[in-house]
């Protein structure tokens, strides 16, 4: 088959699009990882990671998926037979639980219909009860990425504090991270997860816990065998350690060159700049809702993500002939629905490298799959030029006069 002329839109949620000066700061040879050199770089990662997290604690890198992270969280802070909290959020709270089961922990767990939040007022509600602080941890996503929904973190911790329960807070933040604020010391987070192929704009292949003075404290009583995921094994300076063995230095170099161009941009700016971005989405898909064929699949709007926006098909048909269309013919390619919501919806995402046009492109090409799949809708586009043009930074001349 002859290659396509132009780029394929990559707005599946993850992995998103990497910058050129991140593959440039790749495309380099290897070094000696005991050197030095990289000594040197690797240091300055440790270091300058720990902001991005709002953090004064250490952050632990893992060459793995997100699912590496995971299990590094439960070898460290738990043992058989102990019961976490973890409120259901939709497949990626699932998948996490059956990871619990498999090592012996106990889960109690808050149903959720996967197009809601987390309701915190029961959280609040089971933490009340378990007056012998049974429950040793809290263990929730941030934003689902199979939902499109953002819990929120702070009414966890409040809920935690009302209850004057000890269990620790540990959120995964892997949809979330570098796109919606999670300062995790000022809210009160103990162990945060997170990977680099979202927000942080890299190839897959490094995951993180951010691990506050509490957890660190709580993972020495700890008896659960470990080593490559151990958290103490890693606290010394020996490079070999650190890593637990060989360590990935082209991530590393595309995680220093990646933590550089977001504090080029500010925190700030780079999270106004997704919830602007999800703003003109969400403006798109409300049109398309118009039409009676699809909807949200978060229901409240203040709960849906900055990370992608899910969006579902309620005409009998399946998702999957719009996401079709989308990849193959309008070179679109958007996420897929996970589990009980497969063929019934298609996932946006808008997180990481993207800009105005970029969005707009996407939205055009998923539009254009719409119509040539006669699902009825109203055209979008234009409230999301509308939404895109009446946020953007107003136009100034040389001489200070401003355009409108």
């Amino acid at each position: 088959m002859p290659a396509r002329p132009g780029r394929q839109f990559l707005q599946v949620p993850g992995p998103t699009n990497i910058p050129d000066r991140i593959l440039n700061a790749m495309h380099r040879p290897a070094m000696d990882f005991a050197g030095p050199g990289f000594m040197d770089i690797a240091i300055e990662c440790f270091e300058q990671v720990k902001p991005l997290f709002g953090t004064e604690g250490e952050v632990f890198f893992y060459t793995a998926s997100g699912h590496g992270a995971w299990e590094a969280v439960y070898v460290n802070l738990f043992e058989a037979g102990d019961t976490i909290l973890m409120p259901e959020t939709g497949r990626f709270s699932l998948t996490w639980g059956e990871m619990a089961t498999s090592f012996g922990v106990g889960i109690e767990t808050i149903p959720n219909d996967w197009r809601t939040a987390i309701d915190t007022n029961a959280l609040e509600d089971i933490l009340r009860r378990d007056t012998g602080h049974r429950i040793k941890a809290v263990l929730a996503v941030h934003t689902e990425t199979a939902t499109g929904v953002t819990s929120d973190v702070q009414a966890m911790r409040a809920a935690l504090d009302a209850a004057g329960h000890p269990a620790l807070l540990v959120i995964d933040a892997i949809a979330s991270f570098m796109t919606t604020p999670l300062p995790m010391d000022a809210w009160g987070v103990d162990v945060v997860i997170a990977a680099c192929q979202k927000g942080l704009m890299m190839p897959p292949g490094l995951s993180f816990n951010a691990v506050g003075p509490k957890a660190l404290a709580a993972t020495r009583a700890v008896r659960t065998h470990r080593d490559y995921w151990s958290w103490d094994a890693r606290l010394g300076m020996e490079q070999y350690r650190r890593f637990c063995g060989t360590a990935p230095e082209h991530l590393i170099f595309g995680l220093r060159e990646a933590i550089t161009m977001l504090n080029e941009w500010g925190l700030d700016a780079v999270f106004a700049r997704h919830a602007r971005l999800a703003g003109a989405v969400q403006a798109a898909v409300g049109e398309w809702t118009r039409g009676g064929a699809l909807e949200f699949n978060a229901t409240r709007p203040d709960e849906r993500s900055t990370s992608l926006t899910v969006v579902r098909r309620t005409d009998g048909g399946s998702a999957e002939d719009i996401r079709q269309a989308a990849r193959e013919v309008f070179d679109v390619a958007v996420g897929g629905g996970l589990s009980h919501l497969a063929g019934k919806v298609f996932r946006i995402g808008h997180m990481g490298d993207l800009n105005d046009p970029m969005i707009l492109g996407a939205l055009a090409g998923i539009e254009a799959a719409l119509v040539q799949t006669g699902v009825a809708h109203e055209s979008g586009l234009r409230a999301a030029t509308a939404y895109l043009a009446t946020t953007a930074p107003k136009l100034t001349t040389r001489d200070n006069r401003v355009i409108t």
